[in-house]
């Protein structure tokens, strides 16, 4: 009589990693009892094959999470979902799945940390980010796969913002048959994940469709100003910097894009430099906020652009309505009291009052926005951008998974 095939532990395990590459797993019979003995219950079956490091609750909760980015006005095709389901239903998971979830995750992470446009230069956005390093969120898909926490992990990079959360409401509730309105909603949730996610509790807000400045205390408005922003030649920039100095009765140097007479100008080396008076183009009053682009808030004597419903007429700077008011303000919530201003708007003498904490100020571009009654406002396109970052949006993301 023959005796029955056993499997040597050598051929076992050859086996168990073959069908582990496959995505399936066996179980093996015990071996036939020793005479005499009894089988050692620890070999009656085989321990489950561990497919991969992406197990498939995580696999289904990334594909979850990606079909939900749709309500964030995302394209979930941009993510591979189809072919990470049909990998997943086809092996299990593995080392194939496992790349492809790492890709579709850090797209998607990216994506709604960062925003899915790279290229926001071309949209005249220059906020630095410093939370983007690919290998930090790298690091984090390891620990949320490891802790079975993807969509949490996910859904936390997206802006916590009250005003994001609104524009995604009004997203929703847009009839898709709306596709002008979806689409600058689409366009404006993007430039919230361009955004840091803190802006401080105390800043300086200025939205430029809305033509208007928001001092913010604590994270609440305390006073709004009309503006006047930058012309479609010259767009006022998207930045992020310090107000660090107001600056009363201030000098004007033009800039060599602007093209003075001289006439009621001083030549100061080689520069023309316009003093402190009634017909200074700045005003009163200079807020400082250093940076690359020459930008800043001040005053103007040209007081009849407040009046327009459209107010793209400055060369790139900020020009506020009372501006003095804002100067005494900004001074009296950093010292306690507002008497320096008071006391040097009455000569004509310049002089710089140093903030002791600098002032975030952030100018940003958003066409859809949140009003003070808490209602959706749709708002003018003074530069012409929606369209172009809606087209971008739409082109479709062809993403290397293998």
């Amino acid at each position: 009589m023959s005796r029955p095939h056993t499997l040597t532990s050598t051929a076992r395990a050859v086996l168990l990693a073959s069908a582990a590459s496959l995505g399936v797993a066996f179980l093996f019979a015990a071996p036939p009892p020793p005479i005499g003995g009894r089988a050692d219950a620890s070999v009656e079956s085989a321990a489950p094959v561990k497919l991969g490091r992406w197990s498939a609750e995580n696999g289904r909760a990334l594909i979850a999470e990606i079909a939900a980015s749709a309500s964030e006005g995302l394209d979930p095709a941009d993510y591979s979902a189809a072919a990470l389901e049909a990998e997943l239903n086809r092996s299990g998971g593995g080392e194939t799945f496992d790349r492809m979830a790492d890709a579709a995750a850090l797209k998607l992470a990216h994506d709604y940390l960062l925003g899915a446009i790279d290229n926001k230069a071309a949209y005249d956005w220059h906020i630095d980010r410093a939370d983007g390093d690919p290998s930090r969120l790298a690091m984090q898909l390891q620990q949320a796969v490891a802790s079975g926490r993807i969509q949490p992990w996910l859904r936390s990079l997206l802006p916590s913002d009250s005003r994001y959360a609104a524009l995604r409401t009004a997203y929703a509730e847009t009839p898709e048959a709306n596709f002008v309105a979806r689409g600058r909603l689409r366009a404006n949730l993007e430039r919230w994940r361009w955004m840091p996610r803190d802006l401080g509790a105390d800043h300086i807000y200025v939205n430029v469709p809305s033509y208007t400045l928001q001092l913010v205390e604590n994270g609440k408005p305390v006073t709004e100003h009309v503006v006047v922003v930058g012309a479609r030649a010259t767009p006022t920039p998207a930045i992020g910097y310090a107000a660090q100095s107001v600056v009363l009765n201030p000098w004007w140097t033009p800039p060599k894009s602007i093209r003075v007479s001289g006439k009621g100008f001083v030549r100061d080396g080689g520069a023309l430099r316009q003093p402190p008076g009634p017909r200074n183009a700045l005003g009163r009053v200079k807020i400082d906020l250093p940076n690359p682009h020459a930008i800043y808030l001040h005053d103007t004597p040209s007081k009849q652009y407040f009046e327009k419903t459209s107010r793209a007429y400055s060369h790139g700077c900020i020009r506020v309505q009372n501006a003095e008011g804002l100067a005494a303000e900004l001074v009296k919530l950093d010292t306690g009291s507002d008497a320096a201003v008071e006391r040097g708007l009455k000569t004509y003498a310049t002089q710089t009052l140093k903030l002791r904490e600098a002032r975030p100020v952030w100018l940003v571009y958003f066409t859809a926005d949140i009003g003070p009654d808490g209602k959706l406002r749709m708002l003018e396109d003074p530069y012409n951008r929606d369209s172009r970052l809606i087209a971008q949006l739409d082109t479709p993301v062809r993403l290397a998974m293998r």
